[in-house]
């Protein structure tokens, strides 16, 4: 074999081993953005589409409303350990809803092939979103609260104020009366405040938790109504009845602490247990026109899932978790706090687990 021989069967060697190695990093690429090696069915899938509505719906009713049943079962009621174990169990798997099921998707969907590499490439706007939805948060947590407790304080005020202008039309003997009355009462007012001050929190707790988990539940939603493969619908059925059933849980633990009238409760009730269901008709509605490797589409839902899982971290976190183990009824029982550990744990387990297929 001559030395040109040589070159060039060695070269076309060399070009084919590179060819066998870069070409299923080229037909994944391609496989990426199109998905036409799924089965797809837009009959059958509308088959599981009208199912998941139903059990979606059902099971996220359920869930919001096991906790709102403590007014009626004692076991359930806040001030028993059990409703702890609950709520650390529940906080547990809306944690690992933003971890483990949002913010991975969110990263996988703003770095898609699909998008171009500049600036979706170049930069992880995923975290910076999560992170800012995050502070965002914290802001309006702070801000309400703060703005709530001056409300509540300006109140007492006036009322003090009023009581005072009454009681010097009423002789020095009434006043001299009502001043050691006056001392007792002012004695009763910090526990009262406190818990005044306390049930405001929770009803700002419960509303932003709830605006994290319905704007994903929107987004995942309309995925699954959108989908014309059966197989995926199927998956997504299983999961996300599951998924609701458990952050209801969560949702409606903090309903019941905050302590809202019948009406509020129930239309935030309703609420979280219609949006999925509305995203999955909505979803179904566009699946004509709806393409989910489109840039559009990609950066819309991980910008809204980036920050739905920043929210539902912050949380989590903060709110649910810091909340009840920083409690003095907990770090005062061993026993408790070993409940809401494992309950914990368990919950973020079950939700890790079920993120393989959601």
């Amino acid at each position: 074999m001559s030395s040109l021989q040589w070159y060039y069967s060695h070269k076309i060697i060399i070009l084919t081993s590179l060819l066998v190695v870069s070409l299923p990093a080229v037909i994944a690429g391609a496989c990426t953005c199109n998905d036409e090696s799924e089965n797809r069915s837009k009959s059958e899938a509308l088959k599981y589409k009208l199912s998941a509505i139903g059990a979606v719906l059902v099971s996220g009713g359920i869930g919001v409303s096991l906790p709102l049943l403590g007014r009626k079962i004692e076991a359930l009621r806040p001030e028993n350990n059990i409703f702890f174990m609950i709520k650390a169990f529940a906080a547990g798997v809306i944690l690992a809803t933003g971890f483990i099921h949002i913010l991975p998707e969110a990263f996988d969907t703003l770095t898609s092939p699909c998008l171009s590499q500049n600036p979706w490439g170049k930069f992880p706007f995923a975290g910076f979103v999560a992170m800012v939805a995050s502070i965002g948060t914290l802001m309006v947590d702070t801000i309400a609260t703060s703005f709530y407790k001056k409300m509540h304080f300006n109140k007492i005020k006036q009322v003090n104020v009023d009581g005072e202008a009454s009681d010097e039309h009423a002789g020095h003997v009434h006043i001299h009366t009502h001043a050691t009355h006056g001392h007792a009462h002012g004695a009763a007012i910090p526990d009262n405040e406190s818990g005044v001050l306390d049930l405001v929190r929770q009803r700002i707790i419960s509303q932003v938790l709830e605006l994290g988990i319905v704007v994903h539940s929107v987004v995942i939603g309309i995925s699954l109504g959108a989908s014309d493969s059966p197989d995926t619908v199927k998956t997504l059925l299983a999961a996300l009845s599951c998924h609701q059933f458990f952050e209801g849980m969560g949702l409606g633990g903090c309903i019941t602490q905050a302590k809202f009238k019948s009406l509020t409760t129930t239309v935030m009730t309703l609420f979280f247990s219609f949006t999925t269901p509305v995203g999955i008709a909505i979803g179904i509605g566009i699946s004509n026109v709806y393409e989910e490797n489109s840039p559009t589409a990609l950066v819309v839902e991980g910008i809204l899932n980036s920050a739905s899982s920043g929210i539902l971290i912050y949380m989590a976190l903060v709110d649910l978790l810091a909340a009840d183990f920083m409690n003095p009824r907990m770090q005062s029982n061993v026993r408790l706090q070993l409940g809401a550990n494992i309950s914990l744990l368990l919950g973020a387990g079950c939700m890790s687990f079920l993120a393989k297929w959601a």
